[in-house]
């Protein structure tokens, strides 16, 4: 019996548009509101000062920072540089000296073995080649150097979120989800030439005055939340809010109105 093989997606194409989303409505509000899960991945990773440490993905900073305060010499990119620009804006309002660099994180500009270790929260696990970006970060990194990474899990909040949206403007088609890099066989796949991949399931509880001004929030800022809302007329907008609704009400472990949300992710430590 034959099979029909899986698409090869355009990765090139769907950055393109992973890259306008991202610069959509302003990323940074909801990235400070994680903050905690950079500064508990450093303490984690036990880095040292005078790493050579680089951020890929990083948003507007926050494992930059994290790292930068412990006193490594942070190198942050991404590639939207508005995010940059916010990193930029927030280290300098905490003192903090670091290079910004935009860059695409399936083709780093760096040698190999720069660096002492490289990190992503959140950020990586988004880079629509998987292979490519996992690749890179073990590159740039130094032998005996570590890589650090949080990412939300399939079975998580934002796992979740991803499904639901998912039903609504479908992903290309072959594109493995992010979600995955939450899975520890999926970074053994990612990271074949690892000596120890560490992987431990936290939460990070997100924290609202209301169900409705979470999704509010992630409306106006959360790029993907916003351009698939946008992409919808108003039944299928009213649709995913509703679907979007449920799963908060089915999560939700305040019961005084407003909502306090755990969310599963994996915090990875990987040994090159």
């Amino acid at each position: 019996m034959s099979t029909t093989p899986s698409p090869t997606p355009d990765f090139n194409a769907i950055k393109v548009r992973q890259q306008a989303a991202w610069a959509t409505g302003d990323y940074a509000v909801v990235g400070t509101a994680i903050v905690l899960m950079a500064e508990l991945l450093c303490e984690t990773m036990d880095v040292r000062s005078g790493w050579r440490v680089l951020d890929v993905a990083a948003g507007s900073g926050n494992a930059s920072l994290a790292a930068a305060r412990r006193g490594c010499l942070v190198t942050s990119t991404d590639y939207v540089p508005s995010l940059l620009e916010r990193g930029k804006l927030r280290a300098a309002a905490e003192g903090l000296t670091m290079d910004f660099q935009v860059a695409d994180a399936e083709n780093l500009p760096f040698a190999d073995g720069e660096f002492d270790a490289a990190l992503s929260t959140v950020g990586v696990m988004f880079a629509p080649n998987q292979t490519a970006a996992a690749a890179e970060m073990f590159r740039v990194v130094r032998p005996g150097g570590r890589i650090g990474l949080a990412c939300w899990t399939p079975a998580g909040f934002v796992g979740q979120i991803f499904k639901r949206i998912g039903k609504y403007v479908p992903p290309p088609a072959g594109l493995n989800p992010p979600s995955l890099w939450g899975t520890e066989a999926r970074l053994k796949e990612l990271f074949p030439g690892a000596r120890s991949i560490e992987a431990t399931t936290k939460n990070f509880h997100f924290r609202s005055p209301s169900p409705e001004n979470w999704l509010e929030v992630f409306k106006a800022y959360y790029g993907p939340m916003n351009r698939t809302f946008a992409a919808l007329d108003a039944a299928g907008q009213a649709a995913l809010t509703a679907d979007l609704m449920e799963l908060v009400a089915s999560l939700n472990v305040a019961h005084d109105g407003t909502m306090v949300l755990p969310s599963e992710y994996l915090e990875i430590v990987i040994a090159k």
